[in-house]
């Protein structure tokens, strides 16, 4: 072996032993059974539903590149912009009621209750029972011939006919958010409870030796140790919530006259049962601003919390 071939083969191995023993490259090396995951199960997806957005693709039948032509028809479509507004306005009253109890119930589970642990397992519940289950047990709560609540309602004396819940575009819409706040106030409520844990008791004892009241603790030792879990637990519950799918087909397919779709189930119709794929997918695709928004305020409000650090809250 010449001595240009033997330089050439050790320079080779000592860059492979570099890459595999740096530990720089050993995260890369980590991390990419998990990046190859995401991008089968998650970019890949994405980029198909983007593409076929652009076409005018049907169930068994590959399509054409059609350009805007699906956006533009979706502009011009009063259903589309119903299930975008009935979206924002289901998300946004959902999740502010959300963090209000959620909030409110992790406060109470702070402090020290008889059967704390109990209480705990409880209020558990509504989020660990499946979607389908719990959207099935509402359909029957809400049935316009045998709901429960009609029926007291009228043994009471406060009504004398049974109301129509599920059959009223706006009782429709109010009962899907009522629902959605039963099932995602746990998840709320668990989450921020696990950062109430974290609050040494040493700076309430503190706080009250200067003189300040019980709104005083929350809002100036409570809250701000919060706010980092609290902009998490939101993006989450926002992205959940924009997201919900299964609740709402249980329950009301999107009807009735099409008043409680969102954007997801709508997407769904169109494409699946409906057949038309490249239009459900521009559906789909139109989400996306809506959800990189929401991450995009969860960020920034975490970077500005520098002082968590020991830097200067900007």
């Amino acid at each position: 072996m010449t001595d240009a071939a033997i330089a050439s083969t050790a320079t080779g191995r000592s860059t492979w032993e570099r890459v595999t023993s740096h530990r720089d490259w050993m995260g890369f090396w980590f991390m990419t059974p998990a990046a190859l995951i995401l991008i089968m199960f998650l970019a890949y997806p994405l980029g198909l539903g983007v593409w076929l957005s652009f076409t005018d693709a049907k169930i068994g039948k590959a399509g054409s590149f059609v350009g805007i032509e699906n956006y533009e028809w979706l502009s011009d479509d009063t259903v589309f912009w119903g299930a975008v507004f009935f979206t924002l306005g289901y998300t946004i009253i959902a999740s502010i009621i959300k963090f209000g109890l959620g909030l409110y119930v992790a406060l109470l589970l702070n402090k020290n209750l008889p059967f704390k642990a109990l209480l705990r397992s409880i209020v558990l519940i509504p989020y660990i029972v499946p979607t389908v289950l719990s959207a099935i047990a509402f359909w029957w709560i809400f049935d316009s011939q045998f709901s429960i609540i009609s029926w007291s309602l009228t043994k009471m004396g406060l009504i004398d006919h049974n109301i129509n819940f599920l059959g009223d575009p706006w009782n429709a819409r109010l009962c899907l958010i009522a629902v959605n706040i039963w099932r995602g106030v746990p998840f709320v409520a668990i989450t921020l409870l696990a950062g109430l844990q974290t609050v040494s008791p040493s700076l309430y004892e503190a706080a009250t030796i200067d003189g300040a009241s019980r709104w005083q603790n929350f809002r100036f030792v409570t809250y701000p140790l919060l706010t980092p879990i609290i902009a998490v637990v939101m993006t989450f519950s926002v992205l959940f919530t924009f997201t919900d799918f299964q609740l709402i087909w249980a329950m009301t397919r999107g009807g009735p006259v099409n008043s409680t779709h969102l954007m997801a189930t709508l997407s769904f119709q169109r494409a699946i049962v409906g057949g038309s794929l490249g239009e459900g997918a521009a559906i789909s695709t139109a989400m996306i601003p809506f959800l990189l928004a929401a991450i995009g305020f969860s960020w920034f409000g975490l970077q500005k919390r520098k002082w968590q650090q020991g830097g200067d809250n900007d």
